[in-house]
């Protein structure tokens, strides 16, 4: 057995990547997702691709399944299960709401409704103290309330538990006998970190996709075995890491930005093997443009994610480790609308996979990014998707011509101006990541990626003043590629405040050895041995007096007091970092303490391209009008991407074609082939 295979799906398409890791050779698929029976979209690309499932030993998936279940509010009916009096923390929420002066504000409306919220007497003190044991009466009385309305799924969550589960550890017990079958998810299990909204939001999220996970997992990984693979399939997790599926459908909450994650891994891995340790990830499919930060070398994980969350929404907070992502409806099945007041838009609605763009000519009839790319000659009717799939350009047109005569312009102009609303909001997606975070542009290169990445990254990167812009081979399966580079891994948080002078080190050790000792025994559930773990400690800390804090490396071994002094030292100037400014005598306390462990896993190699001394010229295919942002119609030389080499360079305008992507050069900048066949693009222009 030699071969890896990823499989990611998207809202659009699902990407196939197989990597023979005897030959290196990698074959690549795309085909349409299938929202009727996701399973089904990913056999479709087994099919396609000709995979011999024995000959695979290791399998990943990045899903949607989660995500989809949360914003379609499709997932289970659920119960909570909390200390008596906190019924409604879900409806209180928090008051700092993020539209401040509008009248008509609404606050997230829960996904467990008030007769679903069941109260218990128990309670546990902020230090762990019981100061009221648990009612097991009531909590099998509770049960019975559960099952007489259907329950498909359980969230308990206790005041404090985070300090002391054992109350929390009970109810689970109870409920398991008098709800057998009946999927239950603690609190203490997911989150052991105080805020009790937050914690109890993770835990009913946890609890409502829990059912349709596990029921797609287990029908995914039924339908392989089929197929004869072999070992158990593993599943991208929104953290950067991957897990098994046995793990996956323990905490699927884990699994809530599965797919995007998957690239921005790949631009780490990639980076490193460039020696490119700043970059901002671009990635534009068909349903949505996404974006992400690596500082030198590392990802930004955050534990703040907010579901649905939009400068007019509060969301929904999940306190679980994701890779921070900005995610905008703009990709290639956007659909272009005018609204009230007769401004053209773009996104969030889409056409998805069924019926498409109206290109597609598969029912659509409104018109999309695809459509305006199309007309405007960004891309080829004659090669989408490697010419496996004809499109119609006069249905692009008729699509686009309402939004023209609205305008009194041509079709031309109305395609244009659907791409420049979509490069403007992909450009505020972009500032929002790197300027408004502190970072500048110019100090990172831009990795694009997804089927329509490195058709708007050229343009974007040239208005946001990037040092230059990397096209990595397979960039319209990137994301699935970088599941390949993953590693397993699991995150653990404990909340203890404490101040850092006179720290009590004897416990500090005994949260860290505890959770070492938890991460061992879950990673030999995955066959993975202690040998292969990677143990990264941090601390989340304060100047005493802060509501929030900031995340510190911890160093490793049994901690002294010389320990804690370097972490203090390194949290004033993390702290600078952040916020400009650092108290270096003001008393610092422990917030939580953290621990992120990877089972590391072997890694495809990326081998140089072969040189065999081919012209550039072997590579052009032609010309066609291609119309640009602020320069007009221009006569651009069309290239194959395939018969391209180390060293050959290209100036703007130009198109470098491939069979799952397009990239899309601008007047003024030059495109030169590295020795790992990566396209760099840099601005000749200043």
């Amino acid at each position: 057995m030699s071969l890896r295979v990823a499989v990611d799906i998207g809202g659009t398409f699902t990407d196939f990547v197989c990597l023979d890791e005897t030959t290196g050779k990698i074959i690549e698929e795309k085909t349409h997702t299938t929202p009727d029976n996701f399973a089904r979209g990913v056999e479709d690309a087994i099919d396609i691709a000709g995979i011999n499932l024995e000959e695979v030993n290791y399998f990943v998936h990045g899903t949607t399944v989660v995500i989809n279940a949360v914003t379609e509010r499709s997932g289970a009916k659920t119960a909570l299960l909390t200390t008596k009096g906190f019924r409604d923390v879900l409806d209180i929420g928090r008051a700092n709401r993020p539209d401040m002066y509008n009248y008509f504000y609404k606050k997230p409306v829960p996904y467990v409704p008030r007769y679903l919220r069941y109260e218990v007497n128990e309670r546990v003190a902020f230090d762990g103290e019981v100061l009221k044991e648990l009612d097991e009466a009531e909590v099998r009385a509770v049960a019975q309330k559960m099952k007489d309305n259907g329950v498909e799924a359980v969230a308990v969550s206790f005041l404090h538990s985070y300090k002391n589960p054992t109350a929390e550890e009970r109810a689970e017990q109870i409920l398991r006998e008098e709800l057998p079958g009946v999927p239950i998810s603690i609190s203490s299990n997911l989150a052991r970190i105080w805020r009790e909204y937050e914690r109890t939001s993770t835990t009913v999220l946890n609890a409502y996709v829990m059912p349709s996970t596990q029921l797609y997992l287990d029908t995914l990984e039924e339908h392989l075995h089929d197929k004869k693979l072999i070992g158990e399939p593993h599943a991208m997790l929104s953290n950067g890491g991957t897990a098994t599926f046995s793990r996956a459908k323990e905490i699927p909450i884990n699994l809530i930005e599965s797919g995007p994650v998957g690239g921005v891994i790949g631009a780490a891995a990639l980076g490193e093997i460039m020696g490119e340790p700043n970059i901002i990830t671009f990635d534009v499919g068909g349903t949505t443009a996404k974006t992400s930060l690596i500082n030198k070398g590392e990802l930004n994980v955050t534990t703040e994610y907010k579901l649905e969350w939009t400068p007019l929404f509060a969301g929904h907070p999940v306190k679980t480790p994701v890779v921070d992502i900005i995610e905008i409806g703009n990709g290639g099945g956007s659909i272009a609308w005018i609204d009230e007041v007769g401004v053209l838009k773009v996104g969030p609605r889409s056409a998805g996979a069924h019926p498409g763009p109206a290109c597609y000519d598969l029912g659509g009839t409104e018109p999309t990014l695809t459509d305006a790319n199309l007309i405007i000659g960004r891309i080829s009717a004659d090669n989408f998707l490697g010419g496996t799939f004809k499109v119609n350009v006069e249905k692009a047109r008729e699509a686009v011509k309402p939004i023209a005569e609205f305008f009194n312009i041509s079709i031309e102009e109305a395609a244009q101006g659907i791409i420049q609303t979509a490069n403007s909001n992909m450009l505020n997606a972009l500032k929002l990541i790197s300027v408004r975070r502190g970072y500048d542009p110019q100090d990172f290169a831009m990795l694009v990626q997804g089927g329509n990445g490195a058709g708007f990254g050229p343009q974007l990167a040239k208005e946001l003043k990037v040092k230059k812009v990397i096209v990595p081979n397979l960039p319209g399966t990137f994301s699935a590629w970088g599941m390949l580079v993953s590693d397993l891994r699991q995150d653990f948080m404990q909340t203890n405040i404490m101040p850092v002078t006179g720290a009590d080190l004897e416990v500090i050790n005994s949260i860290y050895d505890d959770m070492e000792a938890q991460a061992e025994e879950i990673f030999a559930k995955q066959d993975i041995p202690k040998d292969k773990l990677l143990i990264q400690r941090s601390a989340e800390m304060r100047y005493i007096g802060q509501e929030h804090g900031v995340v510190t490396p911890v160093a490793g071994g049994l901690l002294d007091v010389a320990a804690i002094e370097a972490a203090r030292k390194k949290f004033d100037d993390l702290h600078y970092q952040n916020y400009r400014f650092k108290l270096e005598g003001a008393p610092v306390e422990f917030v939580s303490f953290n621990m992120t462990v990877f089972g590391v896993v072997a890694k495809p190699e990326v081998k140089k391209l072969e040189v065999t001394g081919r012209e550039l010229a072997a590579a052009l295919k032609g010309e066609r009008n291609v119309m640009y942002e602020g320069d007009g119609v221009k006569l651009a030389p069309v290239y194959d991407r395939a018969l391209l080499e180390p060293g050959h360079t290209i100036l703007g305008p130009a198109v470098v074609e491939e069979s799952k992507s397009v990239t899309v050069m601008c007047p003024g900048q030059e495109l030169i082939v590295d020795d790992l066949g990566n396209l760099i693009i840099s601005n000749l222009e200043e």
